[in-house]
């Protein structure tokens, strides 16, 4: 990898940078659209590159169980098998110890899980999990850490950020001695929960392995935790974590949540919401989600955005159309994902911009002015962005909401 800082925002600690990896450039910071099944639900790869994307995440567990590693092999890799060639990231699996947790036994050695489909056990150690993202071939792969739910409290909590120290240690030997370093980046992921503390002694012991690492993940958080504590862990991290080595925040995926993320430190994010939210009839716009499936929108012959250059919406596609069809035809999901992954590269593209051109502070208060204007600013963003220096309701006068402060579109009562 050969990382580079090229500016950073002279209010807040965002920052551009230039991540060069063995399938190409990835300017930074940016959004990952998920591939977890080495494909993008809807999308030929062939569009996701015609889309500005150059780097998507695949999962380890799942492609270790379907299509397994033999076929991965004999088709020279997860690029080759899925036809796409720009940079891939792989999830170590850690995650699946929640998400599938009971299928899952931990242990020292490593996670025994059931397979969903075949009920057969896989013990998924730090060694085979990289060894696994080695046949996989991905870019950037991810150390295998022991996860629990961000909600959870108590020694569980502790055990699993020291465990996640020791099988860095583990995964960092696997990978030095596999002769893989030249073509495959190891990321750390810093755990610990909600403790500030235990954030804390991670963050320690991890940067002394810097040496051993490309890059630093914010693990453990996005699972239903309270946004003013979520993003006062991602300014401790990020501060903490190195100049000169990428920071990636998992599972981040509103756009009001990237921002403010970048506005922190963080130069990578990855999340399913804008695919997910797609099939579900949910359109991603600088003014806010736009929720297809309302009768509102049965005679609305507008594109989603006139100003978005996405498919989509370059061919006219209109909001009636989208409505007919949405959540009964596969086009639907097909159009909206095409809009959805090209919405959140624009979010971040203009955050690149914005930070390069010194404007970095106009644009969170515009992005928020147009996303937010009509509803009021989530309470936490308004927090989370004056601790570095952005005022959003300077010569403002405007509604502030407590707690999340999502904005959706409901039907009308």
């Amino acid at each position: 990898m050969e990382f580079e800082v090229l500016a950073k925002c002279h209010t807040t600690r965002a920052r551009v940078s230039r991540m060069k990896l063995a399938h190409g450039v990835t300017m930074l910071p940016t959004f990952m659209p998920v591939a977890t099944q080495a494909a993008i639900k809807g999308l030929t790869p062939e569009q996701v590159e015609s889309l500005g994307v150059s780097l998507i995440l695949n999962n380890t567990y799942h492609l270790n169980l379907r299509p397994g590693l033999k076929v991965l092999q004999e088709a020279g890799g997860a690029h080759k098998f899925q036809g796409w060639d720009g940079n891939l990231l792989t999830d170590s699996g850690g995650f699946q110890m929640v998400s599938l947790n009971k299928f899952m036994t931990m242990t020292e050695e490593g996670a025994l899980f059931e397979s969903p489909f075949t009920g057969e056990p896989t013990m998924l150690t730090p060694e085979e999990s990289i060894s696994i993202q080695h046949i996989i071939g991905a870019d950037i792969i991810m150390q295998l850490d022991d996860v629990v739910s961000s909600l959870t409290v108590g020694p569980r909590v502790e055990e699993a950020m020291e465990r996640s120290v020791r099988w860095l240690d583990r995964c960092i030997a696997q990978h030095e001695n596999s002769g893989k370093k030249r073509t495959q980046n190891l990321f750390a992921i810093v755990q610990g929960g909600l403790d500030p503390e235990l954030r804390d002694r991670c963050l320690d012991e991890m940067v002394k392995r810097k040496d051993g690492v490309s890059g630093f993940a914010i693990g453990g958080l996005s699972g239903g935790e309270e946004k003013d504590i979520f993003w006062r862990i991602i300014k401790q991290c990020a501060e903490k974590l190195p100049e000169d080595r990428p920071r990636y925040s998992m599972g981040i995926g509103f756009a009001e949540d990237l921002l403010v993320c970048v506005a922190l430190g963080v130069d990578m994010a990855d999340c399913v919401f804008p695919t997910r939210t797609a099939r579900f009839g949910v359109a991603l716009t600088h003014q806010g989600p736009l929720n297809l499936r309302l009768s509102k929108h049965a005679k609305d012959f507008n594109p989603i955005d006139e100003a978005c250059p996405c498919p989509t919406c370059e061919s006219g596609t209109s909001r009636a159309m989208l409505h007919h069809i949405v959540t009964h035809e596969t086009a639907a999901a097909h159009a909206l994902t095409l809009h959805n992954v090209t919405f959140q590269a624009q979010v971040m593209g203009r955050a690149r911009t914005a930070i390069m051109e010194g404007t970095f502070p106009d644009y969170l208060h515009s992005f928020f002015a147009n996303y937010f204007g009509d509803v009021g600013y989530p309470e936490w963003c308004v927090n989370a962005l004056r601790s570095v220096g952005v005022d959003l309701l300077e010569g403002k006068d405007i509604n502030v909401v407590p707690g999340q402060g999502a904005k959706w579109e409901y039907a009308k009562s």
